[in-house]
């Protein structure tokens, strides 16, 4: 029977950088030092991302992988030897009709852009799955936080 392993992901020295960096700077850094195309597509997934939901937010979460939310997370942007991948956290709960989703097909809840070397990225159809996801994020309301123990209700 022959063994699977998981992708690897790129071990760019941006993955160990300090939690307190501004993570658009870690995002930046990460770019810069993958130096290939993968830094290219990164770089051009993230500025259709910006364009298509202006206020979004970029974090960097997991040890290094750069997240834009918006009321939650839209997707993420990991980056692997032979591709690059786009995550929805959401995606399974957005309509695709320019069938982008190619990857993670099978979960309840994520749904995934596997952007390889010779990949063309369809620009209009990926800023209206962002902008759509980003919708589905604000649409939702806020979950309460959970009651802490302990606490007398009121009344008591």
């Amino acid at each position: 029977m022959a063994k699977t392993t998981a992708p690897k992901k790129s071990k760019a020295p941006a993955s160990k950088a300090k939690t307190s960096d501004n993570p658009s700077s870690l995002i930046d850094a990460r770019i810069k030092e993958l130096g290939d195309w993968r830094g290219q597509t990164l770089a051009r997934v993230r500025a259709l991302i910006k364009q298509a939901v202006p206020d979004v937010v970029e974090t960097w979460k997991w040890r290094g992988v750069p997240v834009w939310e918006h009321a939650g997370i839209i997707c993420t942007g990991e980056t692997y030897k032979d591709y690059v991948k786009t995550t929805f956290a959401k995606g399974a709960s957005l309509a695709d009709p320019s069938g982008l989703f190619n990857s993670s097909l099978e979960g309840n809840a994520r749904r995934a852009i596997d952007f390889h070397k010779d990949s063309k990225i369809n620009e209009k159809a990926l800023k209206a799955l962002v902008r759509a996801a980003a919708d589905l994020n604000a649409s939702k309301p806020a979950k309460p936080a959970p009651a802490r123990a302990g606490k007398a209700s009121k009344g008591a």
